[in-house]
């Protein structure tokens, strides 16, 4: 059956997942805040609104009449969803999951307070002398985020009490929408982090993709590998603890899971209910299925069988270096593209700014995940947005 699909917000990993709805025989319209953004480029229709205004998303809502809503960015009113929900149409995963991943706060009450599952210790924090207090119960160093917030945007580490007020102006700074509040967390002393992407389905058991390690600079992730070589023990209790935070949110969906893992075993870091950045390594064909193509099988209620690992791989992210106002253009693709077991996709954006996420590289074959992470990062160095 064709369902109308509402994509709200049309970045990159929106991109994909229309792809794959496209090739499924989906009919999707695409939402963002400006004109041109990737996943407009390949949608059936798009529409161009503020999705912090609920009266406007009330009315794209009312005038497309979906059967599926799919949020995939965070400046949305998500308290909107219910009401759509008691409508008879589907939100991704569900209203109460959308809602509450969006929200920092909320994800993190659930897990750590409801639900016992093992965090750092945090604080919020709406004022300056409120953060002091959080940075003073969390000790130094700590790791501070706005609630709302992509990409890494606002997050920083506090390391000395000289960084204090620095970090709180560049978390307000990096907030997303109109929540203007802030995370203190606890410095976990890890020693590498996971994204343990989550599949949930209408009817059949959770689904776990094999682990991604990655690599982030400024909050936002540079190199992401699969497989992530780690302690079975370890990658059970991550596995558990994702399952019982999917469980309580409930609704059918990949999940973007992420966990410090230490000595001691695993600590719960955050969650998305959509697709997420670093899991782009499975367009290498890692997996049987892309990490895109698993969330519209989720979506559209189609059983996955099972999610099996094909070959070690490695993305990289292609980053402008400037702003450009115009379609950026890139050098170095035909070098580049002629690194054998590589691939890459370049997002289409409408502009650049310093930092920007323009495009990935891929690698992937029977070699190791270092080779892969070192070929890919290789592959991305060849190209530059001009």
């Amino acid at each position: 059956m064709r369902n109308k699909i509402l994509l709200l917000g049309a970045g990159e990993l929106g991109k994909e997942f229309v792809i794959a709805c496209q090739r499924y025989g989906q009919y999707v319209i695409a939402v963002d805040s400006y004109p041109g953004a990737p996943a407009m480029q390949v949608a059936h229709e798009f529409e161009v609104i503020d999705m912090l205004d609920g009266s406007a998303l009330d009315a794209i809502v009312a005038k497309h009449m979906p059967d599926i809503i799919v949020p995939e960015i965070e400046a949305i009113r998500t308290e909107r969803f219910y009401a759509y929900e008691s409508q008879g149409i589907q939100v991704v995963p569900s209203a109460k999951a959308a809602d509450f991943t969006m929200n920092r706060k909320a994800i993190r009450d659930l897990a750590a307070i409801e639900l016992g599952v093992k965090t750092a210790k945090y604080r919020y924090a709406t004022t300056l002398a409120e953060f002091k207090e959080g940075v003073s119960f969390c000790g130094l160093p700590c790791v501070v985020k706005p609630l709302m917030s992509s990409s890494g945007k606002g997050q920083s580490v506090v390391r000395t009490s000289d960084d204090v007020e620095r970090a709180w102006n560049y978390a307000l700074e990096g907030s997303r929408g109109d929540l203007k509040e802030v995370i203190v967390e606890e410095f976990i002393a890890f020693d590498y982090e996971i994204t343990l992407l989550t599949v949930t389905q209408k009817t059949g058991p959770t689904l776990f993709c094999p682990p991604i390690g990655h690599r982030q600079e400024r909050g936002d992730y540079q190199e992401s590998w699969q497989p992530m070589p780690m302690n079975p023990a370890h990658l059970e209790e991550a596995k558990q603890m994702a399952a019982q935070v999917t469980k309580a949110l409930g609704g059918a969906g990949l999940w973007g899971v992420e966990f410090f893992i230490t000595p001691s075993g695993a600590y719960f870091s955050e969650l998305s209910p959509r697709p997420h950045d670093t899991g782009m390594v499975t367009l290498g064909n890692t997996q049987n299925f892309s990490e895109f193509e698993l969330h519209a099988r989720a979506v559209l209620g189609w059983p996955i069988p099972e999610i099996m690992l094909q070959r070690n791989g490695a993305s990289a992210v292609i980053l402008a270096e400037q702003s450009i106002e115009r379609l950026p253009e890139f050098k170095g693709l035909e070098v580049a593209a002629s690194m054998p077991g590589t691939d890459l996709r370049l997002f289409g954006k409408p502009n650049a700014r310093p930092h920007r996420r323009m495009g990935v590289t891929l690698s992937s074959g029977p070699e190791s995940v270092e080779f892969h992470v070192e070929r890919a990062t290789l592959m991305a160095s060849k190209i530059a947005v001009v």
